[in-house]
């Protein structure tokens, strides 16, 4: 088939790239996630013109999960047609990562930790991607019930067979993450990669989940470093009517957002405008401070606010001086609100 459209020659000429952890990968300090915005009930083009705008950029990685959408499975195949129309002469310069441990499917096979569970659902995923493997594969999250051993051995036999070249964790808890670590080093497929929620409202990754990462040399990703649209001017005077908190079908309930919390957003906001960013972009700049994160994943619903969310990354980093003015109208370290 042929292409339409070819990649920015520049794209690399602006984008700094961080190491993952100890290990020889490199990626971007902002990369595309397609939580939201990208599922089958969002516009098909619009989303293949925020992954196209995005490696323009010097986006290189994509991160998917297996029940990403709605509905479950939709981003993924969206990712797919955009790979076959657009992405695939540039297969080499991506990292395309997606995960499984979330219900994706009926029946006892459909979800948690078991080696049955995650290695049919990385089949899927290539098939619905087009892929013959993905960069990296993540476990979505621990599963008290599936002994870590099995969990890690089906993350290790995936990186084997050649379906994916890393291994990641998302939402380990820090001692269960020394355990899972641990267990791939001996398994010959170290941890490259965790992925936890992180944000000036969300420190819970403060409280031991960063120095184990550190310690360990593995990399971190976060995820929802705006809080869900909270760091965003949106709510400052409460909750708009069409935001993500007013429609009550997210996990942002419209009650979260109370007087003491905007007290909050409002202080945030004028420390931005003093380093002429918003209030999303300082978000942005507070998480990636810590070099122990590499990366801060964002969603886009247009090719607009990716580029807002890209221009955090021109202001430079945040000085001690703005990092403690900032510091007495969050949470504690490892607490959230």
């Amino acid at each position: 088939m042929a292409l339409d459209w070819q990649a920015d020659a520049g794209r690399y000429q602006t984008m700094p790239y961080r190491r993952c952890g100890k290990s020889g990968l490199k990626l971007p300090p902002i990369a595309l996630g397609l939580w939201q915005n990208f599922g089958g009930i969002d516009a098909p083009e619009t989303g293949r013109l925020v992954l196209r705008r995005a490696f323009d950029r010097g986006i290189t990685h994509f991160d998917l999960a297996n029940n990403y959408g709605p509905p479950p499975g939709s981003a993924e195949e969206l990712f797919g047609r955009v790979m076959a129309q657009d992405l695939r002469p540039y297969r080499d310069e991506l990292i395309v990562s997606t995960k499984a441990g979330y219900p994706m499917w009926p029946g006892p096979y459909g979800e948690n930790g078991s080696r049955k569970y995650l290695l049919a659902s990385l089949d899927q995923s290539l098939r619905r991607m087009g892929l013959d493997y993905v960069d990296i594969f993540y476990s979505h999250r621990p599963d008290p019930e599936t002994p870590l051993e099995e969990t890690m051995g089906a993350l290790a036999q995936a990186v084997r067979c050649g379906k994916a070249l890393y291994a990641g964790l998302s939402n380990y808890p820090p001692e269960t993450t020394r355990r899972a670590a641990a267990i791939l080093r001996e398994l010959g497929t170290p941890c490259l990669i965790h992925q936890p929620r992180y944000s000036m409202l969300d420190r819970t990754a403060e409280g031991g989940l960063l120095d184990t990462l550190e310690e360990s040399g593995i990399g971190c990703i976060v995820f929802s470093p705006l809080a869900q649209g909270l760091l965003s001017a949106k709510y400052l005077e409460g909750v708009p009517q069409g935001s993500r908190a007013s429609r009550g079908t997210t996990s942002l309930k419209p009650e979260r957002v109370t007087p003491e919390l905007q007290a909050r957003l409002r202080a945030l906001n004028e420390l931005a405008k003093g380093r002429g960013q918003s209030l999303a972009q300082l978000a942005l700049s507070w998480v990636l401070r810590d070099p122990r994160v590499t990366t801060a994943l964002i969603g886009a619903r247009d090719v607009a606010q990716l580029d807002d969310s890209l221009a955090a990354l021109a202001a430079g980093t945040l000085t001690a001086d703005e990092i403690a003015a900032i510091e007495p109208h969050l949470p504690a370290p490892g607490s959230a609100v």
